[in-house]
């Protein structure tokens, strides 16, 4: 058995033809199941595809350990994340992130003010993400961090 994450190559007539040649059962994820490691398949191909990722693999134990050291702090203070509307982690878990962008959403308007023809539609929503989650049909969860923020805000 191969297990895939739905992605179109391992749907590929050409794949799945293979290995039923070679007698292997294809199981792909569920949609919308958080248990199916979607977050840690994202990390692995930013991992791979990082210009400095040894293509000839690491020559040591130690050298594996100094790249992902490396890596790690790359990935959260300078990488800067499409599902938090581009700021890094450590901006986020900081609390920088809603000055971030509070100033992005101003020089966006600024600069659609200055130049509307420029926009074919509204700039970019720099509203701060209130909770990162995998499953955003669970309301319930979204509800609640929501309702925590206000509650932080007001007090």
């Amino acid at each position: 058995m191969l297990h895939g994450d739905n992605g179109a190559t391992l749907k590929a007539t050409t794949v799945l033809a293979m290995l039923t040649w070679l007698g292997i059962r294809a199981s792909y994820s569920r949609p919308r199941v958080s248990d199916d490691n979607a977050f840690v398949e994202s990390l692995f191909r930013t991992v791979k595809y990082r210009p400095e990722f040894p293509t000839k693999g690491f020559a040591t134990v130690e050298h594996a350990r100094q790249w992902v050291r490396q890596f790690t702090s790359w990935y959260n203070h300078d990488h800067r994340h499409s599902g938090i509307r581009y700021v890094s982690p450590a901006q986020r878990h900081a609390g920088q992130d809603r000055a971030i962008l509070g100033t992005r959403h101003e020089l966006y308007t600024q600069m659609e003010a200055a130049n509307p023809r420029r926009w074919s539609r509204h700039t970019r929503n720099w509203t701060p993400i209130a909770a990162v989650t995998l499953n955003p049909e669970r309301d319930s969860i979204v509800q609640a961090v929501v309702h925590e923020e206000k509650n932080r805000s007001a007090a």
